[in-house]
C-alpha cells in the first residue's frame, strides 16, 4: 500500500478513454478525514496549465475533498475553453462528494496543446468514484493511471514509530527539470497537522527533492505536487518529523523518476560543498547537470572533468578557480588550478556516477539528481509530438 497506507484515504485509477486502447488514464484520490488539510507546490514554467491555474487557487484554502488526475491530455495552453474543462472536472467530482469544486484539484499531464475529450473524462469520474478503494491494487491502477512516457507507476511508503505514515505516487520520464520537475505527485498522511504546518513541511521536503531533479533542463506546464492530510491516526507529529518523513517519500520517488527517465543509462548525483551560499551550491550544480557536454561525456563514460569545469566556470556565482576540486566516483582529478590525477584513474563504467564539486569558499551544499544523455533519450524525444 502507498496512496492509501495513511489511514482516512481511497483511490482509484480507471481507463476513461482519454487514451487509446483501453489503458488506465484517470485517477481518483479522496480524503475522507476526519480532517482535509492540503498543500501543494506547482511549476514555476511562466505558461501554466488550466488544471494548475486552477488547483493554485484552490489550495488558498489549504483544503481538499479530493484529486482528479488525467494522462493522454495536459489542458495546457488551451485558452479560456481548457479552464473551464477543469472547472467542469472539478464541479463533476465534487458532485459525487456532496462538496465544493473548490474542495477538488485537478491535474493533468500528456500532449501540450489540445482539449479534453470531455465526454470519456467525465463518464470515467463516475467510473472511478464507483471503483474507489484501499490497498496495492488501488494504489498500483491510480499510479499508473497518470503515466504517459513512463515505464512503470511510481509509488513510495513510510511509516513513523508513532504511528502515523506518509504515501503516494507520482509520474514523469522526461521534460524533467528543476522547478518541479514534468511530474505530477499526490502524497498523503494521516497525521494531524494544521495547514501551514503542511504547508512548510511540503516545501522544505520538495525543496531538497522534487526541485532538485535535473535531466534535460525542461520546466512542465503541468507540474503539480499535492498532499492531504487525514488526521485519521490521531497523532500530531512535530513540524520537525513530518518534513523528514515526506522529504524521505519525495526522495524515494525522486530517484525512480531518474531511473525511469527517457534513455537514461547512468544516474548521477552532482554533489557541490564548500559554496558561499546555497544558492550558489544549487545554481553549480543545476549547471553542470543539464550541460550536454558533460551529460554526453558520462553517457560515453569519460571522467573528462575538463567539461564540468568548464561548466561550474560559467556559473553566475563566487568561484575562486584556485580553491576547486573537482571529484569523480571517489577520485579527485582537478584541485587547487591543476589536474591532481590522470583522469583514467575515476571508473565510469557502472550505472551510478557520483560528482563532488568543492568550491572552498564556505559552507552552501546541495545535490542534483540526473542522469547522462543517449542516443534512446534523442529519438524518443524526436519521435514524441510535444
Amino acid at each position: 500500500m502507498t496512496v492509501t497506507q495513511p489511514k482516512g484515504f481511497r483511490a482509484a485509477g480507471v481507463a476513461a478513454g482519454i487514451k487509446a486502447a483501453g489503458k488506465l488514464d484517470l485517477a481518483l484520490v479522496v480524503n475522507d478525514g476526519p480532517l482535509q488539510v492540503a498543500a501543494g507546490v506547482f511549476t514555476r514554467n511562466v505558461i501554466k496549465a488550466a488544471p494548475v491555474l486552477w488547483s493554485r487557487e484552490v489550495l488558498k484554502q489549504r483544503r481538499l475533498k479530493a484529486v482528479v488526475l488525467n494522462s493522454g491530455g495536459a489542458n495546457a495552453a488551451t485558452g479560456p475553453g481548457g479552464f473551464q474543462d477543469t472547472h467542469q472536472t472539478a464541479e463533476k467530482v465534487a458532485g459525487l462528494f456532496q462538496a465544493g469544486a473548490i474542495e477538488v484539484a485537478v491535474c493533468s499531464t500528456g500532449l501540450i496543446g489540445e482539449r479534453l475529450p470531455m465526454e470519456a473524462l467525465l463518464s470515467g469520474v463516475d467510473t472511478a468514484f464507483k471503483g474507489l478503494g484501499t490497498g496495492a491494487e488501488a494504489d498500483l491502477d491510480a499510479a499508473t493511471a497518470i503515466m504517459t512516457t513512463d515505464s512503470k507507476p511510481k509509488q513510495a511508503a513510510a511509516k513513523h514509530d508513532g504511528g502515523w505514515s506518509v504515501g503516494g505516487f507520482a509520474k514523469g520520464a522526461g521534460m524533467l527539470a528543476p522547478n518541479l520537475a514534468t511530474m505530477l505527485s499526490v502524497l498523503t498522511t494521516d497525521a494531524v497537522v494544521t495547514p501551514d504546518v503542511l504547508d512548510r513541511a511540503l516545501r522544505a521536503a520538495t525543496g531538497v527533492t522534487f526541485d532538485r531533479l535535473d535531466v534535460d533542463g525542461g520546466t512542465s506546464t503541468n507540474d503539480t505536487v499535492l498532499v492531504l492530510a487525514s488526521g485519521a491516526s490521531g497523532v500530531e507529529p512535530t513540524e520537525a518529523e513530518l518534513t523528514e518523513l515526506l522529504t524521505a517519500v519525495s526522495l524515494d520517488l525522486v530517484l525512480q523518476l531518474r531511473a525511469d527517465s527517457e534513455g537514461a543509462t547512468k544516474y548521477v548525483d552532482v554533489t557541490v560543498t564548500g559554496a558561499a551560499s546555497e544558492a550558489d551550491a544549487i545554481a553549480v550544480g543545476r549547471t553542470i547537470a543539464e550541460d550536454n557536454l558533460v551529460k554526453t561525456a558520462l553517457f560515453g563514460s569519460d571522467p573528462n572533468w575538463g567539461r564540468i569545469a568548464m561548466a561550474l566556470g560559467r556559473v553566475p556565482a563566487e568561484i575562486d578557480p584556485e580553491k576547486v576540486a573537482i571529484t569523480i566516483n571517489g577520485v579527485t582529478l582537478f584541485a587547487k588550478g591543476t589536474p591532481a590525477a590522470d583522469r583514467s584513474e575515476a571508473d565510469l563504467s557502472g550505472r551510478d556516477i557520483q560528482i563532488v564539486v568543492d568550491l572552498g569558499l564556505g559552507e552552501g551544499e546541495a545535490t542534483i539528481y540526473t542522469t547522462d544523455l543517449s542516443h534512446a533519450y534523442v529519438e524518443e524525444n524526436s519521435a514524441y509530438s510535444s
